[in-house]
Formats: C-alpha cells, sequence, structure tokens
C-alpha cells in the first residue's frame, strides 16, 4: 500500500480527507480561513458545534505545528489519540509524562513531525518551554476554553491571565480563542486579557434544538433523578452534577443501589481514582458519572444522553456549559434540573459569606438571579437562555421542546401571599426582635401548633393561621419567588429571613407580585434531535432507523466496543454513533461507498473499512 499523501492543502480538502465530512458548518470554513491566511480570531460556538477543526485544520494547512493550550491535562491523551486514529501526528506536553516521554515529544516539535502540540496553560509560563517553541516552527496558537480568563466568568483559571504574552513573544503568529459560553461582558474580557481586541469575532448559535431543557420541583431530588434515568433514559450515559462531595458520594452510592451504573468524581478523590473513572465513562457505554462541576469542561464524549442537576447552578454560564455536555451528536438528549427553596437559601446565603469584596459579591449575586430568573419564568426556557446570551430568541420562543412549552404553567397574582409572607417577617423582627427560617415563618401562616411556635408564642402574632387558604409546598414556593425576585433576603450562618429595601413597597400595596404556579406533573416527551444533520462535527442523520436497521447499528456497536478495548481508545474515538446510524442505515458494500459517509476520513477506512464490511454482512 502507497503511503498517504501528507497532510496538506485546502480546508476543504483536509475536511473531507483526514475527518471525513463533505461540508462545513455554519462559520466554520470562513474562521478557518481566516485563520490560515494569518488573521487572528476570537470564537464563541456552543459545545458539539465543530470548535476544534477550527484551528485542527489550519494547524494541518499551514506550516508549522499548531500549539494548542488547553487546561485540561487530564484529557491530553484522549485528544492526542483521537487525532492519531485520523492520521493527524499529535502530540502533548504535561506533567503526567516521564522525562523521555517529554523528551521525544519536544524533539519531534523541533523536527517538524508534528501537526499538532498540546500544552497546559502553567507549561507555557516555564521559561524552558518557551524555549523550546522558539526552536521550532508554529503554525498557530489556539485558547481553547478561552473563557477561563475572565475574572468574573464561571470558571477562571488564574494561569490564562499570562498567555497574552503569546503576542508580545510570537508576534507573527496567529492566534485563536474559543469558548462554548460567554457573554458580551465575558467576551470583551477575553479580548482585552487575551490582547485580542483587533481580532475578527465570531459568535455562533447558542441554540442547542436537540436538548430538552427541564426544571422540576425539588421533592425527593435522588428518588426523581432515578424515576427519570429509569423512564427516559434507561442504559444511557449521563452526567449528574451535586454542589457538594458529600452529595456526589451518596448520590452516586443511591443509584448503583438502585441498579444503576454510576461512579463518583470530585475533588477529594484521589487523583488515580478520578483518571480510573473518567476514563472508565469515556471507554465504557451507559455509565452515569455524578460530580461536582470539577469534571465535564473538554468531555468530547458524543453520546451522553442528559445531563441531571440535583443542586441549583451558579450561574447561567455554568448551567448553559454543564448541559452543553449532552447531545454532542445532535440526537435527542435531556437537561434536566431539580429546583427547591433551600437552594436559593443556600446560594444566597453563600455569596453572603464568600470572601472577596462588595464588587464580587455583587457579581455572584448578578450571575444568580439570572439563574433564578431562568428557573422561575413561565416563558420558553429556549428563548430566555438565548435571550441572555445576547441572542435574538424570536427564533424559538415557543419551541416546543422545553417543559414551559410543552406543560405551560401559569402565572397567578401573588400579591396578597407576598404581604402576608413579609407581614410575617416583619412582625417576629418587630414585636419579638426576632429571626427565622422559612419553615417557622411557613408554620406560621399555616396556623400549626408546634413544638417551637408554643415555645415561642407565636400563635399569638396577629399573623397565625392567616395563610392556610395556600398549603405548605405553595408557601415555599411564595418565599422561593421572593427570594428570587429581590423581595426578600437570607442572613446569617443559619439562613434566616429578613426584609430587603423593595419589601416596603410590596407591604406597601404598591407593588403587583406576579409568581409561578407549577403545572400539572405530566410525563414528559423525548427531546427531539437537531434539525440539521450536515457538517463538520458529524451530527446525526435525522431519519429513525427501522428494526433491521436498528439491530444493523447494535451489531456495528458491538463490533465498535471490541475494536475500542482492543485499541486502547474510546469507542467514540473509532466511529460517532451518528457514523455508525448512517452505515447501518445505508449499508454500504464497498470501500468506496463506505468512504462517502459522514465521519469515515482516509486513515479510518484504511484501519477500519475492511473490518466495517465484514460486520455488515455478518449476523
Amino acid at each position: 500500500m502507497t503511503s498517504a499523501p501528507p497532510l496538506s492543502g485546502p480546508a476543504s480538502e483536509v475536511l473531507n480527507r483526514v475527518f471525513g465530512y463533505s461540508a462545513f458548518r455554519g462559520e466554520q470554513q470562513e474562521i478557518i480561513e481566516h485563520l490560515i491566511d494569518g488573521g487572528d480570531a476570537l470564537v464563541l460556538m456552543p459545545t458539539g458545534g465543530g470548535k476544534s477543526l477550527c484551528y485542527q485544520i489550519p494547524s494541518l494547512v499551514r506550516e508549522g505545528t499548531g500549539i494548542v493550550i488547553s487546561p485540561l491535562i487530564a484529557l491530553m491523551q484522549d485528544q492526542v489519540d483521537a487525532l492519531r486514529q485520523l492520521g493527524v501526528k499529535a502530540g502533548f506536553l504535561n506533567s503526567t509524562q516521564d522525562v523521555s516521554e517529554r523528551r521525544r515529544t519536544e524533539q519531534q516539535f523541533v523536527a517538524g513531525e508534528l501537526d499538532l502540540l498540546y500544552v497546559a496553560p502553567e507549561g507555557l509560563g516555564v521559561p524552558s518551554t518557551q524555549r523550546l517553541l522558539d526552536q521550532g516552527k508554529i503554525a498557530l496558537f489556539a485558547i481553547d476554553e478561552a473563557h477561563c480568563v475572565s475574572q468574573w466568568g464561571h470558571d477562571f483559571r488564574p494561569d490564562y491571565l499570562n498567555l497574552s504574552m503569546l503576542h508580545e513573544r510570537w508576534p507573527d503568529v496567529p492566534r485563536i480563542a474559543l469558548t462554548a459560553t460567554a457573554t458580551s461582558a465575558t467576551r470583551e474580557e477575553i479580548a482585552t486579557r487575551l490582547d485580542l481586541v483587533g481580532a475578527r469575532h465570531y459568535t455562533a448559535s447558542f441554540d442547542r434544538p436537540n436538548i430538552q431543557y427541564r426544571i422540576v420541583g425539588k421533592q425527593e431530588p435522588k428518588r426523581q433523578l432515578l424515576e427519570l434515568l429509569r423512564t427516559e433514559h434507561p442504559g444511557d450515559a449521563g452526567i449528574v452534577y451535586c454542589l457538594s462531595r458529600a452529595s456526589v458520594e451518596k448520590t452516586a452510592e443511591f443509584l448503583v443501589q438502585n441498579g444503576i451504573a454510576a461512579l463518583p468524581y470530585h475533588a477529594g478523590l484521589d487523583s488515580g481514582t478520578r483518571a480510573r473513572n473518567q476514563s472508565r465513562f469515556l471507554r465504557e457505554d451507559g455509565l452515569v458519572m455524578v460530580a461536582t462541576i470539577a469534571f465535564g469542561m473538554g468531555i468530547d464524549k458524543p453520546d451522553v444522553r442528559f445531563v441531571a442537576h440535583l443542586d441549583l447552578p451558579k450561574s447561567v454560564e455554568g448551567y448553559y456549559q454543564e448541559t452543553g455536555r449532552a447531545g454532542r451528536d445532535g440526537q435527542p438528549s435531556t437537561a434536566w434540573l431539580a429546583y427547591g427553596l433551600q437552594d436559593v437559601v443556600q446560594q444566597r446565603k453563600m455569596i453572603e459569606t464568600s470572601d472577596g469584596d462588595f464588587a464580587h459579591r455583587r457579581n455572584l449575586a448578578a450571575h444568580l438571579e439570572a439563574m433564578l430568573a431562568l428557573c422561575e419564568t413561565v416563558q420558553c426556557r429556549r428563548a430566555q437562555l438565548l435571550a441572555y446570551f445576547g441572542q435574538d430568541s424570536s427564533t424559538v420562543a415557543g419551541c416546543g421542546n422545553c417543559d414551559t412549552c410543552l406543560n405551560p404553567p401559569e402565572s397567578w397574582d401573588g400579591t396578597v401571599a407576598a404581604q402576608k409572607l413579609l407581614s410575617t417577617v416583619l412582625r417576629l423582627q418587630r414585636e419579638r426582635g426576632q429571626k427565622f427560617g422559612a419553615g417557622q415563618s411557613i408554620d406560621i401562616l399555616l396556623g400549626k401548633t408546634t413544638e417551637k411556635i408554643t415555645q415561642f408564642r407565636h400563635h399569638e402574632l396577629s399573623v397565625f393561621g392567616i395563610g392556610s387558604d395556600l398549603r405548605e409546598q405553595d408557601w415555599r414556593g411564595v418565599v422561593r419567588q421572593l427570594l428570587a425576585q429581590g423581595l426578600l433576603a437570607v442572613e446569617g450562618e443559619y439562613g434566616t429571613l429578613a426584609l430587603t429595601d423593595a419589601s416596603s413597597t410590596v407591604l406597601r400595596r404598591e407593588r403587583q407580585v406576579m409568581m409561578r404556579r407549577e403545572p400539572e406533573r405530566t410525563k414528559a416527551p423525548r427531546a427531539r434531535r437537531a434539525s440539521s444533520s450536515s457538517g463538520g462535527s458529524g451530527a446525526a442523520p435525522a431519519a429513525d432507523l427501522d428494526p433491521a436497521a436498528t439491530a444493523l447499528f447494535e451489531h456495528l456497536r458491538a463490533w465498535r466496543a471490541a475494536a475500542a478495548k482492543e485499541t486502547g481508545v474510546p469507542a467514540y474515538v473509532i466511529f460517532h454513533d451518528a457514523t455508525l446510524r448512517q452505515i447501518a442505515s445505508t449499508k454500504p458494500g464497498s470501500l468506496a461507498e463506505l468512504s462517502t459517509i459522514s465521519g469515515v476520513g482516509e486513515s479510518k477506512l484504511a484501519k477500519y473499512g475492511q473490518q466495517v464490511l465484514e460486520a455488515l454482512t455478518t449476523d
């Protein structure tokens, strides 16, 4: 067999030959050609939108080695393995390597034998790394997860602040900074801190139409999660986010006890356990990872079918980034969040006691208020999410694939209820000099004769029993929404309720308070897949498979699992589900026909083509 031609040439030729795609998506081609021509770029593109091609293809077309700065040391090996499967010469430099491995990679770079080299941001601050890069030819710098440079974003990394030195030390090398999520303010900060103010900015649509966004009232969250997994996602891979390490451990144990294959991941586990659990999640089918937000950035697993949150995320940016790890392949996926009063109390308390100055706490509060607005909206959640990122949401309003569209909630005039609750907090403070949490105020309104009510003689208050027209669950919703609207505050270590400056406008009947009433619970339908199926990230074909093709697809998945185990890479690195679905649907009979399938490039055709054809003819 003759050797493959060198990886160079026009962008579209490399896209087809190396990656196996016939067309670019969105602004990919414009970004790639701009970078090939030596321009700088700042790119915002949602997870699954094909960001990596925007620097991988220019690295193959331009002379030299593309230097990719990534904070994901634990994932560099997988990223490099995936590129090598495509026939791309890739390597990495990080602290996990021994001396001989590092020296070999350095020699390959200096000799011009690498197409792409991954380095950690802290590694670039080391003079020896800078001297090494001076010895080779650099095609470009790609700064991945660029939102990490923003101190007001959701995932700040101090080492990113030093990356402005790239332009100072190598002024003629083009740079591209990429992130999946950033508001306009964060985008401006990225551009300023990375010295990319003069770069061309590209912002793709933030919409992920195949993801169904759902936010439910928190009752027994672990039981609610278990029902979701059993009824809608049996055997599916997914991620469950929890706020604390203890909650991660308890939730993972609960799922395992109930027959769900689940693994924990948090910073309190030793590095070996974290690495093993992450590797299993990437390489095995159907595992559920229960994790803190320490897990997930850079996870390329395309068949994550759900992302669930058992605690309220701290910001819309964080929520979008985390939910975006579902459905990278364009298949129907679910973003599910259980949300309740205690989440609001806890987050407010964390902000009040956080380190940092007033401006920092105000920024945290602004992030939380935007997240609460998303939770409490009676409008289309997708439209509100897109509007937050500054995108015209009119095209998706009434999207038909979020809970508020599928099962619309009602809004009701909660002004009188708000006055009753605020009056209770006021009377406790003024008449008794006392502050209590939400539970005691609700018990007073409901007229309960609990031990604490009797002890503090709260049955003597004029507000005792005036709230019997609502259920306890309804009152908890009133408290939650007053907190969300800034009409009530949480104070101190014990989360006691207090009035705000705005409370008086409600008590004086100067302000109407509209609230959300939860709809009666119904079973949600499966999320729909994306409408577009073409282009550079290999989205799934729109048509469902017939029974015969489904059986063939499962047979191909079994072959892929065996091949992945033998090769030592995650199954999706060999072929995405979307590619296997298309193969099962079209049943190619020759290598030539197989080469036309999206995701089957030259290298993979040579490595796996004959095996695929044999699998298609084997029962």
